[in-house]
């Protein structure tokens, strides 16, 4: 299924993400965590790409068991930054072949030292994705306090309505922890013409070492809600996850509340944590 389809339903929509191993050693493990993740039967499920494409055979596999064996739509990343044109294509290919018909087309992180320079932008691989094949439904990402590079928020807007301009189905937004945030990005984002579906990226953070990273990768400014939390249970591991998946639930309450109908979990390939709040808004998403 074609997940746009899904989210112009006009259904609330929840989806998980997980990731493949780095390692053969830990596929066995991986893939079962997120075959769990499926049975829990989320609107669609995304997997993401290791960098160079370095975990590109597990991302097929796994995508491929969560859609033949749990009936569960698939989304698979491909980032382009350190590939060549022959290999995208053949990722394509191979995508078609394994019956995986949407893509997370992403940039990716730029590699220390040399590199391809096929691709410089996501931008030049949803065009290239779209003339491979135009049944292709393409995501793409969006950063609500603004893409790390970006000069400033106007320059940021403008490059993703490209992004949409070229061809992108869907945008999936960075994590964040505090919903005006994304409020503010989303209204900046209407404003500038961009009518394509917007997910909401949520993170539970249940480990307090967690949150550097997290706060590293996002950027995210961090509410005294979220500090408090942090400060108060991050001693107690059980403690903090499940005032983490509180919180996340709270944000994702929140979000649907004033109409947005797209969430996407980062799940961190934790079956308990997505269960946990699938099982808190269970109601919500009838």
């Amino acid at each position: 299924m074609r997940i746009i389809d899904r989210l112009n339903s006009g259904k609330v929509t929840l989806s998980f993400e997980v990731f493949p191993p780095k390692y053969s050693k830990n596929y066995d493990a991986v893939a079962l965590k997120a075959g769990e993740i499926a049975k829990l039967h989320p609107d669609f499920m995304s997997v993401t790409y290791g960098a160079g494409g370095g975990t590109s055979e597990y991302t097929v596999n796994i995508a491929k068991h969560i859609q033949e064996q749990e009936n569960v739509p698939v989304l698979a990343h491909l980032t382009c930054v350190s590939s060549t044109k022959e290999k995208v294509h053949t990722m394509l290919e191979t995508f078609k072949d394994n019956g995986i018909e949407n893509i997370m087309a992403l940039r990716g992180d730029l590699p220390e030292g040399n590199h391809p320079h096929d691709y410089d932008h996501a931008i030049t691989l949803i065009k290239e994705i779209k003339e491979f094949d135009s049944n292709f439904c393409i995501g793409g990402a969006c950063y609500p306090e603004g893409h790390p590079e970006a000069h400033n928020k106007i320059e940021d807007i403008k490059h993703l309505k490209e992004k949409v301009d070229a061809g992108c189905d869907f945008l999936t937004s960075q994590m964040f922890f505090d919903n005006s945030i994304f409020y503010n990005f989303l209204f900046r984002a209407r404003e500038a013409g961009i009518t394509v579906p917007i997910l909401a990226g949520i993170m539970p953070i249940t480990r307090k070492e967690q949150v550097k990273r997290a706060i590293q990768l996002s950027g995210s400014s961090v509410p005294a809600e979220f500090v408090s939390m942090v400060d108060a249970f991050s001693d107690n591991e059980a403690a903090m996850k499940q005032a983490g998946i509180i919180y996340a639930t709270k944000q994702i309450m929140d979000l649907i509340a004033n109409g947005v109908k797209h969430i996407h979990v980062y799940t961190m390939n934790k079956p308990d944590v997505a269960a946990g709040i699938m099982n808190n808004l269970s109601e919500l998403l009838k």
